[in-house]
């Protein structure tokens, strides 16, 4: 199986990872429940599956800051790796997102996602800012939600 990745080339990149006190399988849970995201993410507005998550081409729409996504799934590794990608407004988003134990109960959450098109060509820097911030603020209410439900404190 070849690994997915994000488009190396593209003008905005952003990389980040945090660390979660809970069980992989909690967190795994969390992540791909997609209908679930409104529950615990501020930032998005919908979910509607077209199908199970199950593996590569499955997809859903969502909608989040106004703008209404389509993603479907490149890679899929049960409670490891999930990636997943599509067009919307000009931009094409590639997001890849690792899992790994750290062997003390907590997991590495990676994330890494790259924007292209007109829309990023035209302002790199302002893209790449409000991917930033959107991609923090995703990962501190996942690692809320998932320390919540195993029971931990989020930090």
């Amino acid at each position: 199986m070849s690994t997915q990745n994000i488009d190396t080339t593209a003008p905005v990149i952003v990389r980040l990872a945090t660390t979660v006190d809970a069980p992989a399988a909690t967190l795994w849970a969390v992540h791909t429940d997609v209908e679930a995201w409104p529950q615990w993410n501020p930032d998005v507005e919908s979910v509607r599956r077209d199908g199970p998550l199950d593996g590569p081409g499955a997809s859903f729409t969502w909608r989040t800051h106004g703008l209404e996504i389509t993603s479907t799934v490149r890679e899929l590794v049960p409670g490891a790796r999930i990636v997943w990608g599509g067009p919307a407004n000009g931009i094409e988003g590639v997001h890849v997102w690792a899992f790994d134990e750290t062997g003390d109960g907590r997991v590495t959450v990676r994330t890494e996602e790259s924007w292209s098109g007109a829309p990023v060509a035209a302002m790199p820097e302002v893209m790449e800012q409000a991917l930033r911030e959107s991609l923090e603020r995703w990962l501190g209410h996942l690692k809320a939600e998932a320390e919540r439900r195993a029971g931990g404190t989020a930090h």
